[in-house]
Protein backbone atom coordinates (compact mmCIF):
# COMPACT_ATOMS: atom_id res chain seq x y z
CA UNK A 1 0.00 0.00 0.00
CA UNK A 2 1.24 3.21 -0.68
CA UNK A 3 1.67 5.85 1.78
CA UNK A 4 -0.83 8.04 1.10
CA UNK A 5 -3.57 5.41 1.19
CA UNK A 6 -2.06 3.79 4.32
CA UNK A 7 -2.50 7.41 6.12
CA UNK A 8 -5.99 7.73 4.33
CA UNK A 9 -6.82 4.50 5.77
CA UNK A 10 -5.71 5.34 9.13
CA UNK A 11 -8.02 8.85 9.03
CA UNK A 12 -10.76 6.47 8.33
CA UNK A 13 -10.13 3.83 11.19
CA UNK A 14 -9.80 7.10 13.52
CA UNK A 15 -13.07 8.73 12.57
CA UNK A 16 -15.13 5.37 12.28
CA UNK A 17 -13.71 4.32 16.32
CA UNK A 18 -15.03 8.27 16.95
CA UNK A 19 -18.16 7.88 15.44
CA UNK A 20 -18.83 4.37 16.59
CA UNK A 21 -17.47 4.77 20.03
CA UNK A 22 -17.50 9.10 21.14
CA UNK A 23 -14.64 10.60 22.88
CA UNK A 24 -14.63 9.04 25.96
CA UNK A 25 -12.79 9.66 28.89
CA UNK A 26 -10.24 7.23 29.90
CA UNK A 27 -11.50 4.64 32.07
CA UNK A 28 -8.56 3.13 34.38
CA UNK A 29 -9.95 -0.25 34.64
CA UNK A 30 -6.68 -2.13 33.47
CA UNK A 31 -5.38 -1.01 36.62
CA UNK A 32 -6.47 -2.90 40.00
CA UNK A 33 -8.08 -0.48 41.82
CA UNK A 34 -8.01 -1.96 45.18
CA UNK A 35 -4.30 -1.74 44.42
CA UNK A 36 -2.42 1.25 46.12
CA UNK A 37 -1.59 3.89 43.65
CA UNK A 38 1.42 4.70 45.27
CA UNK A 39 3.09 1.30 45.11
CA UNK A 40 6.42 -0.05 45.24
CA UNK A 41 7.46 0.62 41.78
CA UNK A 42 6.32 3.86 42.14
CA UNK A 43 7.78 4.21 45.90
CA UNK A 44 11.13 3.21 44.02
CA UNK A 45 10.71 5.85 40.89
CA UNK A 46 10.23 8.29 43.61
CA UNK A 47 13.14 7.19 45.63
CA UNK A 48 15.54 7.22 42.39
CA UNK A 49 14.24 10.55 41.64
CA UNK A 50 15.72 12.37 44.53
CA UNK A 51 18.91 10.08 44.21
CA UNK A 52 18.76 11.43 40.77
CA UNK A 53 18.79 15.20 41.58
CA UNK A 54 21.13 14.73 45.03
CA UNK A 55 19.06 15.87 46.96
CA UNK A 56 19.22 16.20 50.81
CA UNK A 57 15.82 16.98 51.45
CA UNK A 58 12.44 14.58 50.88
CA UNK A 59 8.90 14.95 49.43
CA UNK A 60 5.45 14.23 50.48
CA UNK A 61 3.31 13.34 47.80
CA UNK A 62 -0.87 12.93 47.64
CA UNK A 63 -2.88 11.61 45.00
CA UNK A 64 -6.61 11.30 44.86
CA UNK A 65 -8.48 9.03 42.54
CA UNK A 66 -12.38 8.20 42.06
CA UNK A 67 -12.61 4.85 41.27
CA UNK A 68 -15.22 3.09 38.76
CA UNK A 69 -17.57 2.08 41.64
CA UNK A 70 -18.02 5.49 42.54
CA UNK A 71 -15.45 5.75 46.05
CA UNK A 72 -12.65 8.22 46.91
CA UNK A 73 -8.62 6.53 47.07
CA UNK A 74 -7.08 8.81 49.03
CA UNK A 75 -3.44 8.29 49.34
CA UNK A 76 -0.25 9.79 50.77
CA UNK A 77 3.16 9.32 51.71
CA UNK A 78 6.53 10.86 52.51
CA UNK A 79 9.69 9.88 50.88
CA UNK A 80 13.43 11.18 51.79
CA UNK A 81 14.77 13.64 54.69
CA UNK A 82 12.35 15.78 56.68
CA UNK A 83 14.90 17.75 58.86
CA UNK A 84 18.40 17.97 58.98
CA UNK A 85 18.21 16.44 62.39
CA UNK A 86 17.44 13.20 60.30
CA UNK A 87 13.82 13.31 60.61
CA UNK A 88 12.00 11.21 57.46
CA UNK A 89 9.28 12.92 55.45
CA UNK A 90 5.89 10.68 56.13
CA UNK A 91 2.35 11.81 55.35
CA UNK A 92 1.82 14.01 58.13
CA UNK A 93 4.95 16.39 57.65
CA UNK A 94 4.42 20.42 56.56
CA UNK A 95 5.85 21.89 54.14
CA UNK A 96 5.22 25.57 52.62
CA UNK A 97 3.09 25.16 49.71
CA UNK A 98 4.28 28.78 48.65
CA UNK A 99 2.22 29.82 45.56
CA UNK A 100 -0.19 26.99 45.82
CA UNK A 101 -1.88 29.41 48.53
CA UNK A 102 -3.04 31.54 45.72
CA UNK A 103 -6.03 29.08 45.42
CA UNK A 104 -7.02 29.31 48.80
CA UNK A 105 -7.08 33.16 48.20
CA UNK A 106 -8.87 33.46 45.08
CA UNK A 107 -11.67 30.86 46.14
CA UNK A 108 -12.13 33.22 49.37
CA UNK A 109 -12.66 36.17 47.07
CA UNK A 110 -14.99 33.48 45.43
CA UNK A 111 -17.06 32.95 48.70
CA UNK A 112 -17.47 36.44 49.13
CA UNK A 113 -18.85 36.52 45.87
CA UNK A 114 -21.17 34.49 46.22
CA UNK A 115 -22.68 35.67 49.39
CA UNK A 116 -26.02 36.77 48.76
CA UNK A 117 -26.16 38.39 52.34
CA UNK A 118 -23.24 40.88 51.55
CA UNK A 119 -24.36 44.09 51.11
CA UNK A 120 -23.17 45.98 48.75
CA UNK A 121 -22.82 42.54 46.61
CA UNK A 122 -19.38 42.25 44.32
CA UNK A 123 -18.91 40.29 41.60
CA UNK A 124 -16.36 39.08 39.94
CA UNK A 125 -16.14 41.95 37.49
CA UNK A 126 -16.32 44.92 40.32
CA UNK A 127 -13.78 47.53 40.29
CA UNK A 128 -11.35 46.78 43.09
CA UNK A 129 -11.20 50.71 43.42
CA UNK A 130 -14.69 50.34 44.29
CA UNK A 131 -13.62 47.51 46.98
CA UNK A 132 -10.09 48.31 48.73
CA UNK A 133 -9.59 51.66 50.33
CA UNK A 134 -6.23 53.22 49.36
CA UNK A 135 -6.15 51.18 45.90
CA UNK A 136 -4.03 52.75 43.51
CA UNK A 137 -1.40 52.14 40.59
CA UNK A 138 0.96 54.05 38.70
CA UNK A 139 -1.28 53.85 35.37
CA UNK A 140 -4.54 55.74 36.01
CA UNK A 141 -6.52 52.85 33.53
CA UNK A 142 -5.22 50.33 35.43
CA UNK A 143 -6.05 51.91 39.17
CA UNK A 144 -9.78 52.99 37.94
CA UNK A 145 -10.26 50.10 35.67
CA UNK A 146 -9.01 46.79 37.47
CA UNK A 147 -11.69 44.20 38.29
CA UNK A 148 -11.54 41.27 39.93
CA UNK A 149 -10.75 38.92 37.24
CA UNK A 150 -8.16 41.47 36.24
CA UNK A 151 -5.81 41.18 39.33
CA UNK A 152 -6.03 37.42 40.09
CA UNK A 153 -5.18 36.49 36.22
CA UNK A 154 -1.98 38.80 36.34
CA UNK A 155 -2.62 41.59 33.81
CA UNK A 156 -2.70 44.86 35.67
CA UNK A 157 1.07 45.93 33.97
CA UNK A 158 2.98 45.17 37.21
CA UNK A 159 5.87 43.12 36.98
CA UNK A 160 6.23 40.85 39.74
CA UNK A 161 8.75 43.84 41.89
CA UNK A 162 8.86 40.88 44.79
CA UNK A 163 11.71 42.75 46.75
CA UNK A 164 9.48 45.88 47.74
CA UNK A 165 7.77 43.72 50.48
CA UNK A 166 9.56 43.97 54.08
CA UNK A 167 9.16 41.61 56.40
CA UNK A 168 7.82 44.43 58.83
CA UNK A 169 4.96 45.18 55.96
CA UNK A 170 0.99 45.21 57.07
CA UNK A 171 -1.45 44.07 54.26
CA UNK A 172 -2.01 48.07 54.18
CA UNK A 173 1.29 48.52 53.79
CA UNK A 174 1.94 46.87 50.80
CA UNK A 175 -1.13 48.29 48.95
CA UNK A 176 -0.36 51.77 50.03
CA UNK A 177 2.80 51.15 48.17
CA UNK A 178 1.53 49.82 44.72
CA UNK A 179 1.30 53.20 43.16
CA UNK A 180 4.60 53.67 43.39
CA UNK A 181 6.56 50.90 41.33
CA UNK A 182 6.76 50.95 37.79
CA UNK A 183 4.52 48.74 35.15
CA UNK A 184 6.31 46.92 31.99
CA UNK A 185 3.33 46.63 30.46
CA UNK A 186 0.26 48.41 29.32
CA UNK A 187 -2.86 47.36 31.42
CA UNK A 188 -4.54 43.98 29.76
CA UNK A 189 -1.59 43.70 27.28
CA UNK A 190 0.43 40.86 29.06
CA UNK A 191 0.45 38.03 31.75
CA UNK A 192 2.57 39.50 34.41
CA UNK A 193 3.01 37.17 37.48
CA UNK A 194 2.68 39.35 40.28
CA UNK A 195 2.04 38.24 44.21
CA UNK A 196 0.74 41.32 45.20
CA UNK A 197 -1.99 41.29 43.25
CA UNK A 198 -2.93 38.42 46.03
CA UNK A 199 -2.10 40.62 49.15
CA UNK A 200 -4.57 42.72 47.45
CA UNK A 201 -7.42 39.77 47.34
CA UNK A 202 -6.57 38.76 50.67
CA UNK A 203 -7.30 42.04 51.84
CA UNK A 204 -10.79 41.23 50.96
CA UNK A 205 -12.28 39.63 54.18
CA UNK A 206 -11.27 42.07 56.55
CA UNK A 207 -12.71 44.89 54.28
CA UNK A 208 -16.06 43.46 53.65
CA UNK A 209 -16.76 41.13 56.84
CA UNK A 210 -14.52 42.35 59.15
CA UNK A 211 -12.59 39.31 59.72
CA UNK A 212 -9.21 38.97 59.26
CA UNK A 213 -8.21 36.37 55.97
CA UNK A 214 -6.33 34.18 58.12
CA UNK A 215 -9.28 33.48 59.94
CA UNK A 216 -11.67 33.01 57.00
CA UNK A 217 -10.08 31.14 55.55
CA UNK A 218 -10.46 28.57 57.71
CA UNK A 219 -13.37 29.01 59.11
CA UNK A 220 -14.96 28.44 55.42
CA UNK A 221 -12.14 26.31 53.95
CA UNK A 222 -9.81 24.64 56.47
CA UNK A 223 -12.47 23.24 58.97
CA UNK A 224 -15.29 22.35 56.44
CA UNK A 225 -13.29 20.45 54.47
CA UNK A 226 -11.52 18.84 57.00
CA UNK A 227 -7.82 19.93 56.21
CA UNK A 228 -6.99 19.68 60.04
CA UNK A 229 -2.92 20.24 59.95
CA UNK A 230 -3.30 22.95 57.29
CA UNK A 231 -2.42 26.73 58.74
CA UNK A 232 -1.18 30.05 57.83
CA UNK A 233 1.11 30.52 61.16
CA UNK A 234 4.90 29.18 61.52
CA UNK A 235 3.87 28.86 65.68
CA UNK A 236 1.16 26.63 64.92
CA UNK A 237 3.00 24.37 62.38
CA UNK A 238 6.39 24.36 64.80
CA UNK A 239 4.19 23.45 67.76
CA UNK A 240 3.20 19.88 66.04
CA UNK A 241 6.84 19.48 65.54
CA UNK A 242 5.92 18.25 62.45
CA UNK A 243 7.51 21.31 60.19
CA UNK A 244 10.00 20.27 57.50
CA UNK A 245 13.27 22.13 57.49
CA UNK A 246 14.09 23.75 53.73
CA UNK A 247 17.91 22.65 52.93
CA UNK A 248 19.92 24.82 50.66
CA UNK A 249 23.07 24.03 48.71
CA UNK A 250 26.02 26.34 50.01
CA UNK A 251 28.68 26.91 47.80
CA UNK A 252 27.75 24.39 45.22
CA UNK A 253 30.14 23.52 42.08
CA UNK A 254 28.05 23.78 39.61
CA UNK A 255 31.04 23.76 37.25
CA UNK A 256 32.21 20.56 38.07
CA UNK A 257 28.80 19.10 39.45
CA UNK A 258 25.04 20.89 38.63
CA UNK A 259 24.01 18.56 41.09
CA UNK A 260 26.65 19.18 43.78
CA UNK A 261 25.28 19.52 46.81
CA UNK A 262 28.13 21.26 48.17
CA UNK A 263 27.54 22.30 52.08
CA UNK A 264 24.24 21.36 52.94
CA UNK A 265 22.25 23.92 54.83
CA UNK A 266 18.93 24.40 56.49
CA UNK A 267 17.34 27.08 55.98
CA UNK A 268 15.20 29.40 59.14
CA UNK A 269 11.64 29.27 58.15
CA UNK A 270 11.31 31.94 55.35
CA UNK A 271 8.24 33.71 57.41
CA UNK A 272 8.57 34.05 60.35
CA UNK A 273 6.95 37.17 61.33
CA UNK A 274 3.09 38.58 63.00
CA UNK A 275 2.19 40.38 60.09
CA UNK A 276 0.98 38.18 57.25
CA UNK A 277 1.15 39.99 54.36
CA UNK A 278 1.93 37.55 52.06
CA UNK A 279 -0.91 35.20 53.07
CA UNK A 280 -2.94 35.31 50.24
CA UNK A 281 0.20 34.92 47.82
CA UNK A 282 2.19 32.04 49.48
CA UNK A 283 1.56 31.50 53.45
CA UNK A 284 -0.37 28.30 53.26
CA UNK A 285 1.78 25.63 55.45
CA UNK A 286 0.38 21.62 54.64
CA UNK A 287 0.96 17.90 54.69
CA UNK A 288 0.97 15.39 51.84
CA UNK A 289 -2.16 14.32 54.36
CA UNK A 290 -4.63 17.14 53.57
CA UNK A 291 -3.07 17.68 50.21
CA UNK A 292 -5.14 14.25 49.43
CA UNK A 293 -7.95 15.97 50.97
CA UNK A 294 -7.62 19.12 49.02
CA UNK A 295 -7.36 17.42 45.59
CA UNK A 296 -10.69 15.74 46.47
CA UNK A 297 -12.52 18.83 47.29
CA UNK A 298 -11.39 20.46 44.00
CA UNK A 299 -12.32 17.12 42.01
CA UNK A 300 -16.00 16.93 43.43
CA UNK A 301 -15.98 21.07 42.72
CA UNK A 302 -16.17 22.03 45.94
CA UNK A 303 -17.73 19.45 47.99
CA UNK A 304 -16.63 17.67 51.21
CA UNK A 305 -16.91 14.30 51.96
CA UNK A 306 -19.90 14.99 53.98
CA UNK A 307 -21.29 15.47 50.57
CA UNK A 308 -21.84 19.10 51.60
CA UNK A 309 -21.32 21.89 49.42
CA UNK A 310 -18.64 24.15 51.04
CA UNK A 311 -17.40 26.56 47.81
CA UNK A 312 -19.81 26.64 45.10
CA UNK A 313 -18.83 24.74 41.77
CA UNK A 314 -19.18 28.17 39.53
CA UNK A 315 -16.52 29.41 41.53
CA UNK A 316 -14.42 26.53 41.19
CA UNK A 317 -15.18 26.33 37.26
CA UNK A 318 -14.25 30.57 37.51
CA UNK A 319 -11.01 30.37 38.50
CA UNK A 320 -10.22 27.70 36.46
CA UNK A 321 -11.33 29.32 33.19
CA UNK A 322 -8.24 31.03 31.75
CA UNK A 323 -8.35 34.72 31.21
CA UNK A 324 -4.67 35.29 29.94
CA UNK A 325 -2.28 33.41 27.78
CA UNK A 326 0.56 32.87 30.69
CA UNK A 327 2.59 30.37 28.18
CA UNK A 328 2.25 31.17 24.32
CA UNK A 329 4.91 28.31 23.40
CA UNK A 330 4.36 25.08 24.83
CA UNK A 331 7.51 23.96 27.06
CA UNK A 332 7.54 20.55 25.88
CA UNK A 333 6.16 18.44 22.72
CA UNK A 334 3.63 16.92 25.02
CA UNK A 335 2.31 19.89 26.75
CA UNK A 336 0.24 22.40 25.38
CA UNK A 337 0.19 26.67 25.73
CA UNK A 338 -0.96 27.22 29.30
CA UNK A 339 -3.49 30.00 30.12
CA UNK A 340 -4.40 31.06 33.74
CA UNK A 341 -7.59 32.10 35.32
CA UNK A 342 -6.95 32.59 39.40
CA UNK A 343 -4.30 30.81 41.07
CA UNK A 344 -4.36 28.12 38.20
CA UNK A 345 -2.65 27.38 34.73
CA UNK A 346 -4.43 25.15 32.68
CA UNK A 347 -3.79 23.06 29.59
CA UNK A 348 -3.35 19.35 28.21
CA UNK A 349 -0.57 16.89 28.79
CA UNK A 350 0.19 14.35 26.07
CA UNK A 351 -2.01 15.07 23.16
CA UNK A 352 -4.25 12.98 21.92
CA UNK A 353 -3.88 9.21 20.24
CA UNK A 354 -5.66 5.65 20.09
CA UNK A 355 -5.67 3.61 23.60
CA UNK A 356 -6.95 0.09 22.64
CA UNK A 357 -10.04 0.76 20.77
CA UNK A 358 -11.02 4.42 22.18
CA UNK A 359 -10.50 7.00 20.41
CA UNK A 360 -9.22 8.97 23.16
CA UNK A 361 -9.40 13.35 23.84
CA UNK A 362 -6.57 13.95 26.17
CA UNK A 363 -8.35 16.41 28.87
CA UNK A 364 -7.22 19.47 30.35
CA UNK A 365 -4.88 19.39 33.01
CA UNK A 366 -5.26 22.28 35.40
CA UNK A 367 -2.46 23.24 37.77
CA UNK A 368 -0.18 25.48 39.69
CA UNK A 369 3.45 24.94 40.95
CA UNK A 370 4.26 26.91 44.49
CA UNK A 371 7.62 28.04 45.39
CA UNK A 372 9.26 29.45 48.66
CA UNK A 373 12.28 29.61 50.30
CA UNK A 374 13.47 26.24 51.31
CA UNK A 375 9.94 24.67 49.24
CA UNK A 376 8.74 23.89 46.31
CA UNK A 377 5.51 22.09 45.25
CA UNK A 378 2.85 21.69 42.90
CA UNK A 379 -0.58 20.51 42.85
CA UNK A 380 -2.22 19.37 39.99
CA UNK A 381 -5.22 17.61 38.84
CA UNK A 382 -7.80 15.88 35.74
CA UNK A 383 -11.28 16.75 36.44
CA UNK A 384 -12.35 14.45 33.69
CA UNK A 385 -10.48 11.91 35.06
CA UNK A 386 -10.80 12.30 38.49
CA UNK A 387 -7.59 12.19 39.63
CA UNK A 388 -5.03 14.69 40.66
CA UNK A 389 -1.72 14.68 42.61
CA UNK A 390 0.19 16.69 44.76
CA UNK A 391 3.94 17.13 45.42
CA UNK A 392 5.42 18.74 48.00
CA UNK A 393 9.53 19.33 48.65
CA UNK A 394 12.07 20.91 50.67
CA UNK A 395 15.22 21.12 48.55
CA UNK A 396 15.18 24.82 47.37
CA UNK A 397 17.58 24.66 44.44
CA UNK A 398 16.52 21.63 42.87
CA UNK A 399 13.20 21.36 44.43
CA UNK A 400 11.01 22.71 41.19
CA UNK A 401 12.66 19.74 39.16
CA UNK A 402 11.75 17.35 41.46
CA UNK A 403 8.59 17.85 42.06
CA UNK A 404 8.10 17.91 37.94
CA UNK A 405 9.71 14.73 37.74
CA UNK A 406 7.37 12.74 40.19
CA UNK A 407 4.13 14.55 38.97
CA UNK A 408 4.59 13.17 35.39
CA UNK A 409 5.96 9.62 36.58
CA UNK A 410 3.01 9.51 38.86
CA UNK A 411 0.80 10.95 35.75
CA UNK A 412 1.94 8.24 33.38
CA UNK A 413 1.61 5.14 35.54
CA UNK A 414 -1.79 5.81 36.51
CA UNK A 415 -3.31 7.48 33.63
CA UNK A 416 -1.65 4.39 31.76
CA UNK A 417 0.42 6.91 29.12
CA UNK A 418 2.51 4.60 27.57
CA UNK A 419 5.38 4.99 27.06
CA UNK A 420 6.70 6.57 30.58
CA UNK A 421 8.79 9.72 29.68
CA UNK A 422 11.77 10.15 30.80
CA UNK A 423 11.02 13.02 32.89
CA UNK A 424 14.07 13.11 35.34
CA UNK A 425 16.39 12.62 32.19
CA UNK A 426 14.76 16.15 30.72
CA UNK A 427 14.72 18.71 34.22
CA UNK A 428 18.26 16.98 34.41
CA UNK A 429 19.15 18.40 31.27
CA UNK A 430 17.55 21.72 31.94
CA UNK A 431 19.15 21.84 35.12
CA UNK A 432 23.03 21.37 33.56
CA UNK A 433 21.77 24.01 30.93
CA UNK A 434 21.10 26.33 33.40
CA UNK A 435 24.13 26.65 34.73
CA UNK A 436 25.41 30.11 34.85
CA UNK A 437 28.62 30.35 32.87
CA UNK A 438 32.06 31.63 35.02
CA UNK A 439 31.54 35.52 36.28
CA UNK A 440 33.82 37.92 34.05
CA UNK A 441 35.96 39.42 37.09
CA UNK A 442 36.42 42.72 37.32
CA UNK A 443 39.29 44.14 35.74
CA UNK A 444 41.70 45.42 37.47
CA UNK A 445 42.13 48.75 35.55
CA UNK A 446 38.24 49.33 35.67
CA UNK A 447 37.16 52.86 35.66
CA UNK A 448 36.29 54.15 38.42
CA UNK A 449 32.92 56.15 38.64
CA UNK A 450 32.25 59.47 37.90
CA UNK A 451 32.29 60.42 41.84
CA UNK A 452 34.64 59.23 44.91
CA UNK A 453 33.17 56.27 46.19
CA UNK A 454 32.82 57.63 49.37
CA UNK A 455 29.89 60.09 48.14
CA UNK A 456 27.90 56.86 46.86
CA UNK A 457 27.44 55.43 50.36
CA UNK A 458 24.73 56.95 52.65
CA UNK A 459 20.44 56.43 52.34
CA UNK A 460 18.41 56.27 49.88
CA UNK A 461 15.06 55.69 49.05
CA UNK A 462 12.42 54.92 47.11
CA UNK A 463 8.79 54.96 47.74
CA UNK A 464 7.69 51.36 46.56
CA UNK A 465 10.88 49.90 47.74
CA UNK A 466 11.45 51.26 51.15
CA UNK A 467 14.75 53.04 52.28
CA UNK A 468 18.83 51.88 51.61
CA UNK A 469 21.58 52.79 53.94
CA UNK A 470 24.74 52.02 52.41
CA UNK A 471 27.60 51.65 53.93
CA UNK A 472 31.17 51.75 52.05
CA UNK A 473 32.81 48.64 52.51
CA UNK A 474 37.32 48.80 50.61
CA UNK A 475 39.73 47.90 52.12
CA UNK A 476 42.50 48.61 49.81
CA UNK A 477 43.02 49.24 45.86
CA UNK A 478 43.58 45.27 45.31
CA UNK A 479 39.87 44.85 46.98
CA UNK A 480 36.58 45.33 45.14
CA UNK A 481 34.86 48.12 46.30
CA UNK A 482 31.08 47.11 47.89
CA UNK A 483 28.21 49.45 48.99
CA UNK A 484 26.27 47.00 51.97
CA UNK A 485 22.55 48.17 53.13
CA UNK A 486 20.32 46.13 55.39
CA UNK A 487 16.81 45.45 53.25
CA UNK A 488 14.59 42.53 54.86
CA UNK A 489 12.61 40.86 52.08
CA UNK A 490 11.41 37.30 51.01
CA UNK A 491 15.28 36.48 49.43
CA UNK A 492 17.58 37.88 52.00
CA UNK A 493 18.09 40.48 54.40
CA UNK A 494 21.00 42.59 52.74
CA UNK A 495 21.53 44.37 49.04
CA UNK A 496 25.52 44.25 48.21
CA UNK A 497 26.65 46.32 45.42
CA UNK A 498 30.39 44.87 43.78
CA UNK A 499 31.33 47.56 42.17
CA UNK A 500 32.20 46.68 38.04
CA UNK A 501 33.15 49.41 35.65
CA UNK A 502 32.38 53.07 35.92
CA UNK A 503 28.90 53.96 37.65
CA UNK A 504 27.89 50.38 37.14
CA UNK A 505 27.55 47.72 40.04
CA UNK A 506 26.87 44.32 40.06
CA UNK A 507 23.88 43.51 42.66
CA UNK A 508 23.62 40.40 45.21
CA UNK A 509 21.31 39.73 47.49
CA UNK A 510 22.35 38.37 50.80
CA UNK A 511 20.78 35.91 53.18
CA UNK A 512 22.93 36.87 56.34
CA UNK A 513 21.93 34.06 58.68
CA UNK A 514 22.50 33.93 62.45
CA UNK A 515 23.19 30.13 64.28
CA UNK A 516 26.07 28.80 65.90
CA UNK A 517 28.26 29.28 62.91
CA UNK A 518 26.93 32.42 60.48
CA UNK A 519 27.08 31.84 57.07
CA UNK A 520 25.61 33.85 54.17
CA UNK A 521 23.66 33.01 51.03
CA UNK A 522 23.31 34.78 47.93
CA UNK A 523 20.04 34.42 46.28
CA UNK A 524 19.25 36.89 43.52
CA UNK A 525 21.64 39.06 41.05
CA UNK A 526 21.15 41.83 39.04
CA UNK A 527 22.31 45.45 38.14
CA UNK A 528 22.65 48.90 39.38
CA UNK A 529 24.05 52.27 37.71
CA UNK A 530 24.51 55.47 39.44
CA UNK A 531 23.64 58.79 37.65
CA UNK A 532 24.95 62.03 38.88
CA UNK A 533 24.03 65.26 37.84
CA UNK A 534 25.07 68.13 39.94
CA UNK A 535 24.21 67.39 43.18
CA UNK A 536 21.41 64.98 43.13
CA UNK A 537 22.56 61.16 42.91
CA UNK A 538 20.60 57.98 42.38
CA UNK A 539 20.93 54.71 41.00
CA UNK A 540 19.06 52.35 39.11
CA UNK A 541 18.03 48.96 39.40
CA UNK A 542 17.95 47.25 36.10
CA UNK A 543 17.13 43.03 35.63
CA UNK A 544 15.35 43.10 38.90
CA UNK A 545 11.35 43.83 38.22
CA UNK A 546 10.53 40.01 36.76
CA UNK A 547 8.83 41.20 33.57
CA UNK A 548 6.74 38.79 31.66
CA UNK A 549 6.84 37.07 28.15
CA UNK A 550 7.19 40.07 25.45
CA UNK A 551 7.51 42.98 28.10
CA UNK A 552 9.92 45.36 26.52
CA UNK A 553 13.40 46.76 28.06
CA UNK A 554 12.63 50.12 29.37
CA UNK A 555 14.13 52.84 27.01
CA UNK A 556 15.36 56.30 27.48
CA UNK A 557 18.52 58.70 27.20
CA UNK A 558 19.67 59.03 31.29
CA UNK A 559 20.25 55.82 33.69
CA UNK A 560 16.51 56.97 35.43
CA UNK A 561 14.53 56.68 32.38
CA UNK A 562 15.69 53.12 32.02
CA UNK A 563 15.68 52.32 35.67
CA UNK A 564 13.23 49.78 36.39
CA UNK A 565 13.30 51.10 40.07
CA UNK A 566 15.15 53.92 40.87
CA UNK A 567 16.71 55.33 44.22
CA UNK A 568 17.41 58.81 45.31
CA UNK A 569 20.18 59.54 47.78
CA UNK A 570 18.36 61.41 50.52
CA UNK A 571 21.87 62.51 52.18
Amino acid sequence: MHLTGFLAFCALLAASLAASLGQQPFSSNSLDEEAPILNAGLDAAIQEILAEFKSPGGAGVAVARKTAAGTWRLESKGYGNATGAGDKVDEHTLFSIGSNSKLFDVLATGLLISNETLSPRILWNSKVASIVPGWKLADPVATSESTIVDIMSHRTGLPRHDLMEGWEDGVEDIIARLQYLRPSAGFRELAQYNNHMYTVLSSFPKTLVDTPFEQYVHDNIFVPFGLNATTYFYADAVATGRLADGFTRQDANLTHDPFDQGTVRVLPYWDQSSTHAISGAGGVISSAHDMAIWLQALLQEGTNQANETVIPASVIQKVATGVTVYFPIARYPELSPGVYGGGQLRGTYRGFGLRGHTVRSMPHLFQHGGAAPGFKSQVARFPSENFGVAVLTNDEELGASIRESIKYRIVDEVLSLHPYIDWTARYREQVAAAVPPPSIPRSKDAAPPSVPYTALAGKYHNAGYRSLDFCLFWHNATHVPMLIARHDTGAGNHLRLSHYEGDKFNVTVLNVLDGDAPWVRKTDQFEAEFEVDGEDVGFALIGVWGPGQGAEPLQGETVRERAEVWFSKME
